[in-house]
C-alpha cells in the first residue's frame, strides 16, 4: 500500500464504483474505472503561533496524543477554507485564553508523518500578545510562559527548531 493510494479508500465518492489503484502522473493513485475520479491524498496542515513576551515563550502542555504531557506552542489543524493566520489566532485563544496579533511568518516545516494523525506541513507564525487572562483550554491542560533557559520537555521538532532559531537570533 502506498501513501498516495490508501486501500481504505474503497469506493468512488461520486458514483460508488469500487476504486482501483493505477498510475496517475508519477504515483499510484486510487481511481474510478467508471467515472475516472482520482483520489488525491491531501496533507494535514498544522498552524501554530509563537508568542514571546518579556523574554518568555508561551507554551501549552498537551492533554492528548501525539506527545501527550509534553509542551508545545499553541497550535492546531487548519480547517478547510480558513486563513492560516486566523487558525493561529484561534488556536492561541482556544488553548490559552489569550488574544494575539500575527506579526509575521517564522517558517514552514515539513514533518514526515510515519504514524498517527499529525500534520505533515506546519506553518509557524510570530505573534504579539494583546491581552486576556492566561488559562489552559481545549486540548491543553496547562499554559505558561517560560524563560528560554528553563524550558520543559518540548513535544515537536518544529517547536524545538523555532526555539533554537529564536535563541540564535538573540
Amino acid at each position: 500500500m502506498s501513501d498516495s493510494a490508501p486501500e481504505k479508500i474503497a469506493y468512488c465518492p461520486l458514483c460508488a464504483t469500487p476504486l482501483i489503484t493505477r498510475p496517475v502522473s508519477d504515483k499510484p493513485r486510487r481511481a474510478c474505472p467508471n467515472c475516472h475520479y482520482i483520489y488525491f491524498t491531501d496533507p494535514k496542515v498544522g498552524v501554530g503561533v509563537f508568542v514571546v513576551d518579556d523574554g518568555k515563550v508561551l507554551l501549552v502542555r498537551r492533554r492528548m496524543n501525539p506527545e501527550k504531557g509534553k509542551w508545545s506552542i499553541p497550535a492546531g489543524f487548519l480547517d478547510s477554507g480558513e486563513d492560516p493566520r486566523e487558525t493561529a489566532v484561534r488556536e492561541a485563544f482556544e488553548e490559552t485564553n489569550l488574544r494575539v496579533k500575527i506579526e509575521g511568518l517564522i517558517d514552514v516545516y515539513y514533518n514526515p508523518v510515519t504514524q498517527g494523525p499529525g500534520a505533515s506541513v506546519f506553518i509557524l507564525y510570530r505573534a504579539r500578545l494583546l491581552g486576556g487572562e492566561l488559562r489552559a483550554g481545549d486540548d491543553a491542560d496547562d499554559a505558561r510562559f517560560f524563560h528560554l533557559g528553563e524550558l520543559p520537555e518540548i513535544a515537536f521538532a518544529s517547536t524545538r527548531a523555532a526555539i533554537q532559531q529564536l535563541t540564535n537570533n538573540q
